[in-house]
């Protein structure tokens, strides 16, 4: 189950784990800093992040999800220190809004999956969080501070985490290269443009994505925002519009 992961290094105390044998390409981020590590998102749970991390890492480690949807939650169950947004707290106790069967499918759905692994053991992630997260609030690991920005759209209690000092902006699914889904009953296609609003105030250096590719530069933030402003005139930011291309992303709603 070792080769699951791929780790690369952005600097030297901030690293990606992401997992390729899967088709969603799910990046996990690793925060060192001087007092704790922060872990962004934890995959989909089909291997144990939890030692991977600890390679790279030996201060306490905090989970944090960007969103609590299985592919970014699924390893929180090694972590008993883990963050979530208020908006999300029924997901995490029974009132996620797609039965298991469904997610099931969609974690096997063009997977490689390790050797002898059962799906039938796959299971979403249930827990109390040891904080609640709201817009604005600050994460300290020391010596590096992340900012929470509430970020709805692709789920009500989506989070991206901006990392001034660095310029570093990690936008979980708000932002990546691909289709972007704001097409399920429990996204907001208005909201998502609110959010993309949002960020693209912020002098962002580097962007790291949720999924797929990393060779990704902070003006496509500009480029969804201003496709969905002319969405929005046109009347067409709204669910059942279809799906829209863009040449590197696209959107579904």
């Amino acid at each position: 189950m070792s080769d699951w992961f791929t780790v690369d290094k952005i600097d030297g105390s901030t690293y990606i784990i992401s997992e390729y044998r899967h088709w969603e390409e799910t990046h996990c981020y690793l925060l060192n800093g001087a007092e704790r590590s922060l872990l962004i998102d934890t995959g989909l749970g089909i291997c144990n992040i939890y030692d991977e991390v600890t390679k790279l890492t030996d201060k306490p480690i905090t989970a944090v999800a960007t969103h609590i949807h299985w592919d970014h939650i699924g390893g929180h169950k090694y972590f008993s220190d883990f963050y979530a947004h208020g908006d999300e707290l029924d997901w995490l106790s029974g009132k996620f809004p797609l039965p298991l069967n469904a997610v099931k499918e969609m974690v096997l759905d063009r997977c490689d999956p390790p050797e002898g692994y059962d799906i039938n053991s796959y299971e979403l992630f249930q827990g109390t969080p040891t904080r609640i997260l709201k817009d604005g609030d600050t994460i300290d690991i020391g010596g590096r501070t992340m900012e929470v920005i509430h970020t709805p759209g692709h789920s009500p209690g989506h989070m991206c985490f901006w990392e001034k000092e660095r310029g570093y902006l990690f936008t979980g699914d708000l932002v990546y290269k691909a289709t972007l889904l704001a097409y399920y009953p429990s996204t907001d296609p208005g909201a998502y443009l609110d959010s993309l609003e949002k960020i693209s105030l912020l002098p962002a250096k580097r962007v790291f994505p949720g999924h797929h590719s990393l060779d990704i530069e902070p003006e496509i933030i500009i480029r969804m925002r201003n496709a969905l402003r002319e969405l929005k005139n046109e009347g067409k930011l709204r669910h059942g519009s279809g799906t829209f291309h863009y040449g590197d992303w696209s959107l579904w709603i």
